[in-house]
């Protein structure tokens, strides 16, 4: 059974349609990262599955329970976690005290274990924490009560760097114990870490559901090269090569030994582009030049984002 099962999901504001026709799947035990730009639909799809707003058209369950059915969706929400973009919290309570609020209604049996990961100041009302110190209550409560599934709408936003890693060391650990994830981001490198597939949504609608290495793969990779030629635009021949750039690098490897022993010209190029075709025919292309420096990697997933999207579309929540 899926944990998650959203299909022909339709939010129609009158002038904006939120959410157009979208179906997608999320397994039990499977991370499953939420992607889009602002306005794209993440939100209202996921408000839609909590049961906070009704949807226009289509349906979707959760645990096996229809979201539509409002006494099937409250049996279904005590096995859930829940943390929204923007947690309002009673900013008079203490930490302590909205922590003793949830487990009044739905438990806390990992309170403890939680407080050790995120270590949110607890005895200091709401209103002195910081963006950061909310999320890290916001995802105490959302665990402590040992969850079958969680559902979270960016859940990093505020956090320093090293309690992301935190985070995304736990969530790797809730996935081996069986905890299915389904997260919102704009935080692709988090997304590339933590999840096993995305769903990448524009203007309401999925463009692909897929797992993050075959969209990598699909994408291609990174390559940045670095030869003793002065080379243009039109002698890269080479195919499946996107987004290239040649620019010529004067006197910056002047010091630098060549492979064969010769000198260093002052004058040589620099070339960056996507690449999707065969690795050996790369080799080749390479081989014939004096190489001076050569990368290839993993095509960035902003990159990958972005080829959905294109150029002028900004990548945020």
């Amino acid at each position: 059974m899926s944990a998650i099962t959203v299909s022909g999901l339709t939010k129609d504001y009158g002038e904006v349609l939120a959410n157009d026709d979208v179906s997608f799947s999320v397994a039990e035990g499977e991370v499953f990262g939420y992607l889009g730009p602002n306005g794209a639909g993440k939100t209202t799809t996921i408000r839609t599955l909590m049961g906070f707003i009704e949807p226009t058209a289509g349906t979707a369950s959760l645990l096996g329970h229809d979201i539509r059915d409002e006494a099937a969706l409250i049996e279904a929400k005590k096995r859930i976690g829940y943390l929204p973009a923007n947690p309002g919290f009673d900013e008079s309570a203490t930490g302590r005290e909205i922590l003793d609020l949830h487990a009044s209604i739905k438990g806390d049996s990992r309170r403890d274990e939680l407080l050790q990961i995120f270590d949110p100041p607890l005895d200091r009302t709401v209103r002195e924490y910081s963006t950061g110190n909310k999320q890290k209550l916001g995802l105490v409560q959302a665990f402590m009560h040992d969850p079958d599934l969680v559902i979270m709408d960016e859940p990093t936003s505020g956090l320093d760097p090293l309690m992301q890693q935190r985070f995304n060391e736990f969530i790797r650990q809730e996935k081996e114990t069986g905890t299915t994830v389904f997260l919102s981001s704009h935080v692709l490198s988090e997304v590339r870490r933590v999840c096993d597939r995305v769903g990448i949504i524009r203007e309401g609608e999925i463009v692909t559901v897929e797992t993050v290495s075959d969209l990598l793969d699909r994408s291609g990779k990174f390559v940045r090269l670095r030869v003793a030629s002065d080379l243009q635009t039109a002698d890269v021949t080479l195919d499946g090569v996107h987004d290239l750039s040649v620019r010529a690098v004067d006197g910056v490897f002047a010091e630098a030994p060549m492979a064969n022993g010769g000198s260093v010209p002052e004058t040589a190029s620099e070339l960056t582009f996507t690449y999707t075709g065969d690795l050996n025919s790369l080799v080749d292309f390479v081989g014939g030049y004096d190489v001076l420096e050569l990368d290839v990697e993993e095509a960035p997933l902003e990159q990958v984002f972005m080829r959905f999207y294109g150029d002028d579309t900004e990548v945020v929540a």
